[in-house]
């Protein structure tokens, strides 16, 4: 049997809009005219697709769905070239606006690591490798 491959990981926002403008500011490269779709896709460096679709979308083909509550459940991580360019993503987040959920820090397996929440609460880890 094959062994299935990871191909996309979805998110389901309220705003689509305020979602995204997160992703931009993040630096994802989605066009403007996706602010009015209900399901938006970009396919990231290495070829694993991110998408985005609004509670109506998911709601249309389950109609029980219901968000999670209390801590999030899922978390997607963004590599960043070096440990500045992380404190600099998360400052820049946090001065736009978005919540910083754990500041930058040295994780002892050896990364700068840093968790902002999206506009939907979506846990966004920021890390890159510590230099030797």
């Amino acid at each position: 049997m094959a062994v299935p491959q990871l191909s996309l990981f979805g998110i389901v926002v309220d705003d689509m809009s305020k979602a995204l403008a997160f992703y931009r500011r993040l630096g994802l490269d989605i066009p403007a005219e996706a602010d009015s779709q209900p399901h938006v896709e970009t396919v990231l460096p290495g070829g694993v697709r991110l998408a985005w679709d609004t509670v109506e979308t998911v709601r249309s083909y389950d109609p029980e769905w219901k968000a999670p509550t209390g801590s999030h459940r899922f978390a997607v991580a963004f590599e960043f070239p070096d440990a500045q360019a992380v404190d600099a993503k998360y400052s820049e987040l946090v001065d736009a606006g978005y919540v910083g959920h754990v500041e930058p820090w040295n994780a002892v397996w050896g990364q700068r690591y840093a968790i902002v929440l999206d506009p939907d609460g979506t846990a966004i880890d920021l890390y890159a490798p510590l230099a030797d």
